[in-house]
């Protein structure tokens, strides 16, 4: 068996990881690559495999940093299934397309602008439409084999709605080991999703290493400074509160925590604009799977019905709407995609309230290096925007409580499940730091053999 990580190895982006045997060879994950400069350059790239060679992909979850090359792949000559849940599915129906409409915009947009190396779209709305043929869903918990040599069951991670651990078995000869890849694993305690599912054993693992260096700030302390910035922003300052959030994941549960402190008396007259047309079907997708919900999340939908002072909802699909949003100088809760503040409506909002000291920036989630959002945490006094020099006179805060990933500590509690130690662990989705950090603690604690992979490199196991 022979292991190549062919992206998020010593990054956190653009997951792909081919597994090749002595009867079949297949893909975990196919995301893009996202931040940075040379990103494009890089999705643009032809694969470091033939497509046709595949004989199918396994996919952890929706976000594109895992999922957002399939379309690509298929175009070059993938014809196989990618199995996946059928929430992951669902969520895949909104975004892939949604890609494809990103693609044919920026690439318009750089023809105008008569930019010198122009590229095209990586693909196009209806080429990720195409693609999304291919998918073949599977539950949770059962075990399937997408080729007679290999068996398969996806455990549920908790990071997102549908996220999956894989658990697969690989034959080869009489001999058969399993090889586990984790995905994003979810920080537990998280409202909505469940907590990751623990693994009892591997003979290889892939293990993500997001936040292998730092843990996340706790969940009641993350809420009472998220009322504060609220209520002095809102209230005291009458300016608007900006939050750049993922569409799948981050926009719902930022919506459930502020129904919460709605509910509890701490936040009052609140006015909330979910400003993303993605994140808009993705929140009604997530209620059609009221069945993947956590025992905290199914009591705040009970209490929303019967609730009188319930927020302001505002779903902003529209163009004109988006826009009219612009002319809003105080009062609003602003959410919109891009997370990273590298695409989509939140560059608009940021434009507008970025200059004013009246108003709060939140940033909820990881942030790549390279990207606007990184720009704004580490502290840039002045980004371009649209090609607008925007002096940031906003107050920055970021949250790092409300992350979907396991932080170090949680990280530490899901390897202590394995019964023993896996012969081979390689830390995946990290920066260095992050990975190398988690690395020296698995060494340590648990005394297993772990690797950092680089980019491109392979392994035989």
């Amino acid at each position: 068996m022979k292991l190549s990580f062919l992206g998020a190895a010593r990054e956190v982006t653009g997951s792909c990881y081919r597994v090749e045997t002595e009867h079949c060879n297949f893909l975990i994950d196919c995301g893009m690559v996202q931040g940075g400069r040379d990103a494009p350059l890089r999705n643009h790239k032809p694969f470091a495999f033939d497509p046709q060679s595949i004989d199918f992909v396994l996919l952890t979850h929706a976000h594109i940093d895992h999922s957002g090359l399939l379309p690509k792949l298929v175009l070059a000559g993938y014809n196989g299934p990618i199995y996946t849940t059928r929430a992951t599915q669902d969520l895949l129906g909104v975004m892939l397309p949604d890609s494809g409409h990103i693609q044919e915009v920026d690439a318009d947009r750089a023809v105008r602008r008569s930019r010198p190396n122009a590229l095209p779209p990586l693909y196009t709305v209806q080429d990720a439409k195409d693609s999304l043929l291919q998918l073949e869903s599977v539950h949770y918990d059962e075990r399937f084999s997408p080729h007679p040599s290999v068996a398969c069951t996806f455990r549920d991670a908790g990071h997102i709605l549908g996220s999956a651990i894989l658990e697969i078995w690989i034959t080869e000869g009489t001999r058969t080991r399993k090889l586990v890849a984790s995905g994003d694993l979810g920080q537990p305690g998280r409202p909505i999703v469940r907590d990751p599912t623990l693994i009892a054993e591997a003979d290889f693992l892939l293990m993500e290493s997001t936040y292998g260096d730092r843990n996340h700030k706790d969940l009641p302390s993350t809420l009472d400074e998220l009322a504060q910035i609220i209520e002095h922003t809102m209230h005291k300052h009458k300016g608007n509160v900006i939050v750049p959030a993922f569409a799948v994941g981050r926009t719902q549960e930022l919506i459930y925590h502020l129904h919460l402190l709605t509910q509890q008396g701490r936040l009052r007259d609140l006015n909330i604009f979910i400003d993303s047309p993605m994140a808009v079907a993705v929140t009604k997708i997530t209620q059609r799977h009221f069945e993947l919900f956590d025992s905290e999340a199914q009591h705040i939908h009970e209490w929303k019905k019967n609730a009188k002072k319930l927020p302001k909802m505002h779903f902003v699909s529209d163009v004109a709407e988006s826009i009219a949003l612009n002319n809003v100088r105080s009062g609003a809760i602003i959410i919109s995609a891009s997370g990273m503040c590298d695409a989509g409506r939140i560059k608009h909002h940021l434009r507008h309230n970025l200059g004013r000291s009246e108003c709060s920036i939140l940033i909820t989630g990881f942030q790549a290096g390279g990207t606007l959002g990184r720009r704004l945490v580490d502290g840039e006094k002045t980004v371009r925007i649209f090609g607008e020099e925007v002096h940031v006179r906003a107050s920055i805060h970021t949250l790092g409580g409300f992350s979907a990933h396991a932080d170090l500590q949680a990280l530490l509690n899901w390897s202590a499940s394995f019964k023993k130690a896996p012969e081979r662990t390689f830390l995946v989705h990290g920066e260095p730091a992050a990975a190398n950090n988690l690395a020296e603690q698995l060494r340590l604690q648990n005394k297993w053999a772990v690797e950092v992979p680089e980019i491109g490199q392979s392994f035989e196991l």
